[in-house]
C-alpha cells in the first residue's frame, strides 16, 4: 500500500507540470495569443489521457509482438486492482508530458486544429510505440522492447518522454516555421515580448516541482532510492539556474 500511495503522490506532482507548462508558455507569448496556448495545454492533457486509456497503454505496455508493438490491455480495466490502477495514472501523466511539450516549441504559430491533430499521433501513437521499444518495466506480461534487449536504458523518460515530445516538436517546426514578425526580410531578427513574465516564473517553479514526483516516481516504489533521487533533482535544476545566471 505504502508504494502505491507514493506512485499516486507522484502523479500528483507530475499533473502539476501540465500547469506548470500552462503557465510559462502563455507568459511567454503575446496577450493576444496567451488563451489559445493556454487551452491548448488543457486539451491536450484530455486528449492523451483518453487515447492513452483507449489504446496507448495496450501498445506500450502490452504483451509485445516481437519487441515493436504491445497487443494486449486495450480499454484499460482497473477495478480490483490498485497497484495497475496507480501505475496506469502515473504513466497517463507521462504521456500527457510528452504530449504537451510540443505546445510550447509551436506556440502562436499553429491552428488549434492542427494541434489537436498533433496531439492524437503523439500520445495515440508515437509515444506508446516509442515507450514499448524502450522501456521494460514489471508489468504482468510485458516484456522488453528490441531497444531494451539492446540495452537501451532511460531511467525516467529523457528521451522516451522528452526526446520524443522534443523531436516532434522539431519535425512540426520544420514545416511551419518561425513565428511571424520573427526574422523580417528586410530587417534584423525581432525580439517578441512575453505577455506575464511573473507567470512564466511561476510556470517554472511548477515544473521544478512536478519533476520531483517524475523522477521520485520512477523507481515505482518508495525505497531507499528516492531521497537522493529527489535531492539529486533538486541539485540538478539549482545547477541550471546558477549556469544561466
Amino acid at each position: 500500500m505504502v508504494d502505491i500511495l507514493w506512485l499516486l503522490v507522484c502523479s500528483g506532482l507530475v499533473f502539476l507540470m501540465q500547469t506548470g507548462f500552462m503557465c510559462l508558455e502563455s507568459g511567454l507569448t503575446r496577450a493576444k495569443n496567451s488563451i489559445n496556448v493556454a487551452v491548448k495545454n488543457f486539451v491536450d492533457f484530455g486528449i492523451s489521457a483518453s487515447l492513452f486509456w483507449a489504446f496507448g497503454y495496450a501498445l506500450m505496455f502490452g504483451t509485445t509482438y516481437r519487441g515493436w508493438f504491445g497487443t494486449t490491455g486495450f480499454f484499460v480495466t482497473i477495478d480490483g486492482n490498485a497497484s495497475l490502477a496507480a501505475f496506469f495514472l502515473f504513466q497517463t501523466m507521462f504521456c500527457g508530458t510528452a504530449t504537451t511539450i510540443v505546445s510550447g516549441a509551436v506556440a502562436e504559430r499553429m491552428r488549434f486544429q492542427a494541434y489537436l491533430l498533433v496531439a492524437c499521433l503523439t500520445s495515440g501513437l508515437i509515444y506508446p510505440l516509442f515507450g514499448h521499444w524502450a522501456w521494460g518495466l514489471s508489468v504482468p506480461g510485458f516484456r522488453q522492447g528490441w531497444l531494451g534487449h539492446l540495452g537501451f536504458s532511460d531511467f525516467a523518460g529523457s528521451t522516451v518522454v522528452h526526446s520524443v515530445g522534443g523531436w516532434i516538436a522539431l519535425a512540426t517546426l520544420l514545416i511551419i516555421g518561425s513565428r511571424e514578425g520573427r526574422f523580417p526580410k528586410d530587417g534584423p531578427p525581432q525580439k517578441i515580448h512575453g505577455s506575464n513574465l511573473q507567470l512564466s516564473v511561476l510556470g517554472t517553479m511548477l515544473l521544478w516541482m512536478g519533476w520531483l514526483g517524475f523522477n521520485g516516481g520512477s523507481t515505482l516504489h518508495l525505497t531507499e532510492q528516492v531521497a537522493r533521487i529527489v535531492v539529486h533533482t533538486v541539485l540538478a535544476g539549482v545547477a541550471g539556474m546558477m549556469t544561466a545566471l
